[in-house]
């Protein structure tokens, strides 16, 4: 079990902008990012990316450019994909691409990825959905190997590679971070096997218990990393009107969510149709400081993580505003979770 007085606190972004609170996207990403490098400031260790495609609103398609953006504004702020969906990708070009942003960031990248599930995204993108698996398996094999080694040999059904190399490499040795996201099984197991942690959210007791047996089946050495956390934790002092401000944005994110899913024939929310579910579910958490440590604290006992976060910033919800809850955790909830400094 994570030791609760050394957590991490993360930030979590996908930069959606819905049609009825479309605002200018310049001023959307630009907002975005003054907020990052004001968390940076409050304390906050770290920052998840989310990709997708097809989307109306805009959830962020092109993650790693922002990741450099990120990577330049920052100076202390670890900055991950949470995650990338790797089959979408060249693996060889995410190798040279994550290697530079290692390097613009001073070695402060992580590189998360998941397997994806909407079918018209890979329809789009012109790789056969049914690859999927062997197409993340052989991709992360590959990532690692040009990361860390001179020339790379690699025969797989995707990738055929004969004495390749990036350069320049990562700052970071042996290599960046490599995490494994999803909500299955098999991506716990995955990310036991392949990756250095594993991210998942919301309830995630089982499935990081499958990741920490398949961690020590494999005889893996050192202490499994987990990053998770509620879908949405937000500290305030007035939590009731808070929550009647969110609840229509989280609400629109579960639908579209739940849309998606359902044409993968996967489930990850229960059907979630009025504000109430949100708080009955606990999906979406408007609570006092005090109640926020609570919850964290639960939390953390109950997965066993070591990087917690929760999702950012509601789509269409204004970001300034919620900079204004991400101060409040940041002075009265973090520092429950941080060791003494000497």
């Amino acid at each position: 079990m994570s030791n609760a007085k050394n957590l991490d606190f993360g930030l979590w972004y996908s930069f959606r902008n819905p049609e009825q609170w479309r605002t200018d996207y310049h001023d959307l990403y630009q907002d975005h990012l003054n907020q990052i490098i004001q968390c940076e400031d409050l304390g906050y260790d770290d920052v998840w990316l989310t990709e997708h495609h097809l989307c109306e609103d805009g959830h962020s398609p092109s993650i790693l450019p922002l990741a450099s953006a990120i990577a330049v504004l920052t100076k202390k702020i670890r900055i991950g994909t949470g995650v990338l969906l790797l089959p979408l990708h060249n693996a060889v070009r995410i190798a040279e691409d994550t290697a530079t942003i290692d390097i613009l960031s001073n070695g402060r990248f992580e590189l998360g990825v998941g397997i994806g599930y909407r079918p018209q995204e890979f329809e789009a993108l012109g790789v056969s959905l049914s690859d999927r698996a062997s197409l993340i398996n052989e991709g992360l094999q590959v990532i690692k190997q040009l990361w860390t080694e001179k020339l790379v040999n690699f025969e797989g059904k995707h990738y055929s590679l004969k004495n390749a190399f990036i350069e320049p490499k990562p700052l970071q040795k042996p290599s960046p971070p490599l995490w494994v996201g999803g909500f299955a099984p098999a991506a716990a197991k995955r990310a036991a096997r392949l990756g250095d942690g594993y991210i998942g959210t919301g309830e995630m007791t089982e499935q990081a218990k499958i990741f920490r047996d398949e961690w020590h089946r494999l005889g893996r050495t050192g202490e499994p990393q987990l990053a998770g956390g509620h879908f949405w934790l937000v500290a305030s002092r007035t939590p009731d009107k808070t929550f009647s401000e969110i609840a229509p944005h989280v609400l629109y994110q579960i639908e579209t969510y739940n849309k998606w899913l359902g044409e993968a024939s996967q489930a990850l929310f229960p059907v979630v149709k009025t504000p109430d579910d949100l708080k009955q579910l606990g999906i979406l958490n408007c609570v006092s400081p005090q109640q926020a440590c609570d919850l964290v604290g639960d939390y953390v006992e109950s997965a066993g993580i070591q990087r917690y976060y929760t999702w950012t910033v509601p789509p269409g919800y204004p970001v300034t505003k919620m900079t204004e809850h991400l101060s409040l955790f940041a002075e009265e909830v973090m520092p429950h979770f941080k060791s003494e400094k000497p």
